[in-house]
């Protein structure tokens, strides 16, 4: 049995390691035995001490996106004001939908839609003046300018 990252251990597995500890096999044997870490079983039997709870309890940290549902809206939106800033689209969408959104949410859902704040294509630079400035002098020719 292969343990993957970011998967709880099988049900079928916690209950093997938990009840082998409970009939007297040291906790650092039974790591070994089972391939699971000790901190893993005195986690499992302080949690069940604690709680009762022998299972797995669900993964954290995934938020849904918050404006997946309005993503037709906002790209119908972006083509009808190219121009809109990311504060004129937060305000857009306060009015029209109610829902208040960070400038890095609304920034979020336009790279997702593939919409870009560039709305001008790259030109070539202009042949009027110098791009960059001079290089400084340096030693003797410096205090000749």
């Amino acid at each position: 049995m292969s343990w993957r990252q970011g998967q709880p251990y099988s049900q079928d597995l916690r209950d093997r390691v938990v009840s082998a500890v409970d009939g007297g096999m040291p906790a650092y044997q039974a790591a070994s035995l089972f391939r699971v870490s000790v901190s893993f079983i005195y986690k499992a039997l302080g949690r069940r001490r604690h709680t009762g709870e022998t299972t797995a309890r669900p993964q954290r940290g995934h938020q849904p996106q918050k404006l997946e549902a309005y993503h037709p809206a906002i790209r119908d939106q972006v083509a009808l004001e190219p121009d809109a800033t990311l504060d004129e689209l937060r305000a857009w969408m306060l009015v029209t939908h109610g829902v208040s959104v960070s400038q890095g949410g609304m920034w979020n859902a336009l790279d997702r839609l593939g919409l870009t704040l560039k709305k001008r294509r790259n030109r070539r630079p202009s042949n009027l003046g110098p791009t960059s400035l001079r290089p400084a002098l340096r030693g003797a020719n410096a205090s000749q300018v």
